[in-house]
């Protein structure tokens, strides 16, 4: 017999309901339909290439983790894992101008269809010259990187062996992709560069990004702004030009005011002054000092609301500083620049996308939780895309730091990247038997 998932199915038990709370997620009608497909006796082929494979997915994560892929460099992991993409019988696999690197997975509908794009991203936070390699313990695995998001690369690889060797056939395209740009000064350039310019732009339905982890489902974007400010004046001698205005006073009072800002508990709104740099000497009334701040909410007014009461205090401060000491030799001014820019975003409870992922999770055993993140998946969701970051599998630690590590857990692991390959293969309209 042959059954297939598809999501236009699963979507019709939701047609005469109101949005729903994470208590509805999944439905009854995604619960069972997920089920149905857990229970073929392809998936469970597919799973069992998983187990199989489970050793080849650890030396694909050894070997992508131990190739640099700092901020802005990560070109050559790009075409590593480009090859790896091609190896695995893709077709039309590319980098595009960006450096996003991503292969297709061709369904049986018309071709120019709506698509599944499956991703993971290829940089890491750590600068050139970090010592990447890989330190084993017992099941201890430890290199910067590892986890964040390196493991889920490997993952998305042992996917697609998984689908292939139980010969699942989707009716809608799947677009493996390893993005770029996701960590902090990537601001998202390969995702936003996906669609706003990538030739798969109008054709994407829905959206996953894998990360480290396991069954948290994360539908709503964190957004976030940075900007770069640098408040300069003429400088001068400690001593000798003592009276005229000072970057550092300007600055200083446009920090403490910032630090007063009060912002609201819920939804959830965060600011910090994260770099402070600038002056020539102990001994100097410094011509330039810069702060670089971020700021951070799950509301879009309430982050508007923020970024203003901010800006709004830059000009005050330097105004203060210019009416309080001599401006002979010139005034202080402001140069401030917006250097990240995330957008708010969320798939709301009754998504297509948020019912399957949570489907698959409670029929892989597991209890779905579900929250807000900054992920790649911000960039579709603030456009209305339906979109999600999940777990893929592997459980890391220490993220963003240099002792970052992981634990090698089959069964768990295992059991994990499963719902993740139930998550695809129901949103693509897996044909299984």
């Amino acid at each position: 017999m042959k059954l297939q998932i598809s999501a236009l199915a699963l979507v019709a038990a939701l047609a005469s309901t109101s949005a729903a709370s994470a208590a509805d997620a999944p439905s009854a009608a995604h619960l069972a339909a997920m089920k149905k497909l857990v229970a073929s006796g392809q998936y469970k082929t597919a799973v069992a290439k998983l187990t199989s494979d489970y050793d080849r997915i650890v030396a694909d994560l050894v070997t992508l983790t131990e190739i640099p892929a700092p901020p802005f460099k990560e070109q050559t992991r790009a075409k590593a894992y480009m090859e790896m993409l091609k190896a695995h019988g893709l077709s039309d696999v590319e980098m595009d101008a960006e450096g996003n690197v991503m292969g297709l997975r061709r369904g049986t509908g018309p071709a120019g269809g709506p698509l599944l794009v499956v991703t993971a991203h290829l940089d890491t936070v750590f600068p050139e010259g970090t010592d990447v390699k890989v330190r084993r313990e017992g099941a201890k695995l430890s290199a910067p990187g590892i986890g964040d998001d390196t493991a889920s690369l490997a993952v998305d690889l042992g996917l697609i062996r998984a689908m292939d060797a139980a010969k699942i056939k989707t009716k809608g395209d799947i677009l493996f992709m390893g993005n770029v740009g996701e960590e902090g000064p990537g601001d998202l350039r390969g995702v936003r560069y996906l669609f706003s310019k990538g030739k798969y732009k109008d054709r994407i339905k829905y959206f996953i990004s894998f990360e480290p982890g396991r069954e948290r489902i994360t539908n709503a974007g964190v957004g976030s702004k940075r900007y770069h400010v640098t408040f300069k004046g003429p400088g001068g001698h400690s001593y000798g030009a003592f009276g005229l205005v000072s970057p550092a006073y300007a600055m200083g009072d446009a920090m403490a005011q910032f630090g007063k800002i009060q912002v609201p508990a819920k939804p959830k709104t965060t600011y910090t002054v994260g770099l402070v740099d600038g002056g020539t000497s102990v001994n100097s009334i410094p011509f330039a000092m810069s702060m670089t701040v971020d700021m951070r909410s799950e509301g879009k007014a309430e982050l508007k609301t923020e970024e203003d009461q901010f800006l709004a205090i830059l000009p005050k401060a330097a105004d203060a500083e210019n009416a309080t000491r001599s401006t002979a030799n010139g005034k202080i001014t402001v140069d401030n620049k917006l250097i990240g820019d995330r957008p708010v975003g969320a798939t709301p409870m009754d998504a297509e996308i948020v019912q399957v992922a949570a489907a698959a999770v409670a029929a892989g055993g597991g209890k779905p939780s579900f929250g807000a993140s900054s992920t790649d998946s911000n960039i579709p969701m603030s456009l209305g895309v339906q979109a999600v970051t999940l777990g893929a599998g592997f459980e890391a630690e220490r993220a963003h730091a240099p002792d970052e590590y992981l634990t090698l857990d089959k069964p768990s692991d295992l059991q994990h990247m499963a719902i993740g390959l139930a998550t695809v293969l129901a949103l693509a309209g897996a044909e299984v038997r």
